[in-house]
Parts: structure tokens; sequence; C-alpha cells
């Protein structure tokens, strides 16, 4: 056995899943380097976190630089790198959100979020919506539905929690109008049957369903829920945890449509790879939760905040690149599902793509089987992707916001031959 899978087991709990059996040494921009030199394009960007590639020159230095000044604070004291980054934040964030909090992850940015909705509206109740991930701590493995094993020996979760159907326009077997209308349909019977929307703080929703399946949200739905969250005084909560920070090649999903949130939570590529997570809303919103209503000791970290500051001032001046990537990429997924009987479906915005493999177009049956074939022949031939949906059939195609055309067209091109040899 290797010496480090084998210290590996001796030492590390065996519940954290890990996506490949790569021993990774270095990492620069796309790629993972092992102890032999052998390299890898990550095409996963470490799920999501890396979208400026991995040790990214500017977020290095500037979190350099702060180490060279203050590693910690614990809400002891004040430093420069918190308010910074905030000030950044609120440049790109969407109207509306003006002040920040910081934590350490997505789930905890999300735990925030919606203590922050209760805290201000006086009520308790959540609306979430199917096949969401929200994190995996007690609280927001509630919302978290894209998996039901996510749940398995943790009853019973957190009352005063609704779950209500996200429009799965392909897996439904619907248009994308008819999916938008069933799901609000459900919505207005939960309101009718099981809770009024005046016990309801928060409606938690992913503008694109991450872990879930790669689902963009119709943009009919969303402005569907700011009417129905104005008209009853529920707090609108995005989940851009996965979703910000140029993966849609905008700085967030909200820049997609015509809609926006009363707080958000954010993560994931915020600090490129540093733990660091933040939730914001107005300023009236967060000013009216008082002092010790909410905490944390590492949230918001110096080192992660330089880091993070860096992320905002680099990834600017990508994402018109990022836009022309994802034009390019959609293009080849297009050509592939013309091609390949497997490919069911193609979806996403931006940089987040979901590629559906299934077993039968007609019956749209899920093929997890596919997805492994494509993982195991792209990775022995250097590429690294990893999958999503409930049912594991989802490439999730997350290439790093710095990745060149040929790149792009290298990696796609494997995953063609993948299908290929998958097929024969």
């Amino acid at each position: 056995m290797n010496d480090l899978i084998r210290r590996h087991g001796d030492v590390i709990a065996p519940v954290i899943a890990f996506d490949t059996t790569l021993q990774i040494v270095r990492a620069e921009g796309l790629w993972l380097y092992d102890r032999n030199g052998n390299r890898w394009a990550d095409f996963a960007c470490g799920t999501a976190v890396t979208n400026l590639g991995h040790n990214h020159p500017a977020v290095v230095d500037a979190a350099r630089a702060q180490l060279d000044k203050v590693m910690h604070s614990g809400c002891v004291f004040r430093y420069d790198a918190l308010v910074e980054e905030a000030e950044r934040l609120a440049r790109i964030t969407p109207d509306g959100i003006e002040k920040f909090g910081f934590a350490n992850s997505g789930a905890e940015a999300v735990e925030a979020a919606v203590k922050l909705a209760k805290y201000t509206t006086g009520r308790q109740g959540v609306v979430a919506f199917r096949g969401a991930f929200h994190g995996r701590t007690m609280g927001s493995v509630t919302y978290t539905t894209s998996s039901a094993k996510y749940r398995d020996g943790y009853h019973p979760v957190l009352g005063s929690v609704w779950v209500v159907p996200f429009p799965h326009p392909y897996r439904w077997g619907m248009s994308e109008e008819q999916a938008v209308e069933h799901a609000l349909m459900e919505l207005e019977m939960l309101f009718r049957h099981e809770v009024t929307p005046k016990n309801i703080a928060a409606m938690l929703v992913e503008p694109v369903q991450g872990e879930g399946g790669y689902y963009p949200a119709p943009a009919p739905f969303l402005t569907a829920l700011r009417e129905i969250c104005d008209r009853h005084g529920i707090a609108l909560v995005f989940d851009e945890i996965q979703t910000g920070f140029g993966r849609t090649a905008e700085w967030f999903a909200a820049d997609h449509f015509d809609v926006t949130p009363d707080i958000v939570a954010l993560g994931k590529g915020i600090a490129n790879g540093l733990p660091l997570s933040a939730y914001g809303a107005s300023a009236d919103r967060i000013d009216a939760w008082p002092v010790g209503a909410h905490g944390t000791t590492f949230g918001g970290n110096p080192v992660a905040c330089a880091a993070a500051a860096a992320v905002i001032d680099v990834m600017g001046d990508l994402l018109p690149h990022a836009r022309e990537l994802s034009r390019r990429a959609f293009a080849r997924f297009d050509e592939l599902a013309a091609s390949h009987p497997t490919v069911g479906d193609v979806r996403g915005l931006g940089l987040m793509i979901g590629v559906e493999l299934v077993a039968d177009r007609d019956t749209r049956v899920p093929d997890p089987e596919a997805f492994r074939h494509v993982q195991a022949y792209t990775l022995e031939r250097g590429l690294v992707i990893i999958p999503c949906g409930p049912d594991g059939n989802v490439i999730r195609f997350i290439p790093p916001l710095v990745t060149t055309d040929e790149e792009l067209d290298w990696a796609i091109g494997l995953i063609d031959e993948a299908l290929s040899d998958y097929e024969r």
C-alpha cells in the first residue's frame, strides 16, 4: 500500500470522501503535480473554489504581505484587511447589499444568513427548494436536499423548514414554462395547506443549483419568488456560495437576472482557496441585528481577507475572457450532445456547466456508470472532473477562469473521446 494512503487511513476520518486518488505535492494555475512530476488539469477547481487557478501570484503575494502584519484577530481588535474586503464586496454585489459579516465556510454563511432573516423578520419558518445544497451543519443540512444521503443518521432535522420543488425541466420532461408553473403551484399549495406566509422568515434559493445537478433557475421563477416575498414580507436569500466570483462569467449569478435578493451568502471562490465566507444585506437590515446576536472566532481572518481583496482586484479583468470561454464551451458541448446519445442535457450559466449523462434519451434514465467511465478515462489522460446530481451522472464542468481556448478545447476533446469509448 502507498505510504501516504496508509498514513491517511491511520489518522484521517474516513467520513470525508475524496473524488480521486491523486496525491498532490504542488499546484499552479490549472495544474496539479504529484511527486513524480505527473500533472493534471484541475477542472474541478477544488470543488469550485480556485476560480483564478491554484496559487495565483497576486493572491499569494497579498496573503504573504498580510502574514507579515497580523494573522488573527478573533474579534478582539480591528484591522484594515477586513474593511478593505467588505468595501470591495459592496462594489460588486447586487444593488442593496451594503454591509457584510464574515465566516469560514459556505455552510456558516448560510447559517448566518438564515439567522439574520429570522431575527429581522421576527419569524421562524424557512422555505427551501428540492435539489439544493446549502451545507452539512445541522442547520444547513436541513435545507440541503440534493441527496437524501446527507441527512442519513441525523434525524430529526430542524423544524419549521418546508421544502418545495425547484424547476427541473429536463428531469421532469417538461418545458421550462411548464416546470416553473408546476413549482409555483406547489409553493402556493404549501401556503394553502401547510404553513401561512406570515410564519416564513426566508426563502433560501440557489440561483443555479450546484450539487443538485447544475440547474439554473428560470428567470420567471426568480421573478415570481421576488414578488411573493415582497407581498408577504419574506426575506429572499440567495445562496451564491458556488455561483459567485466569476463562476457564471459574471460576478454573481444574480447579475444574470433582474432580481435582487435581500440577503446573500458567499463563499468558495471568495478567497481562491483560503477559508473564508461572507453574508451581506442592506445596511438597515444588518444594523437591526444587535451586537452579540451572532459571532465568530476565525471568520474574516486577516490573511484570508487580504487574499479575497486580491481576488476581486484580479477577477474584474478576467470576466470578459470567461464570457468568451463560456460561449465556446457551450458550443462544443452542444456538438457533443448532437453526436453522443449518452448526453441527455447541457445546461448552466457561464463556466458552471452541467452535462447530464443518460442511459436512454427518451426515458432520461440517469447513467452514473457513464460518468465514472468518463472520469476515469480523462483522469488517466491528465484531466480532473467531478460529478453532481443526486445520481452522480452529471459532469460538473467548472474550469478556472484563466483557462485558455486551447486548454478548454483539449479538455472537452478528452470528454468527447471518453464518451465515444463508453458508447462502443
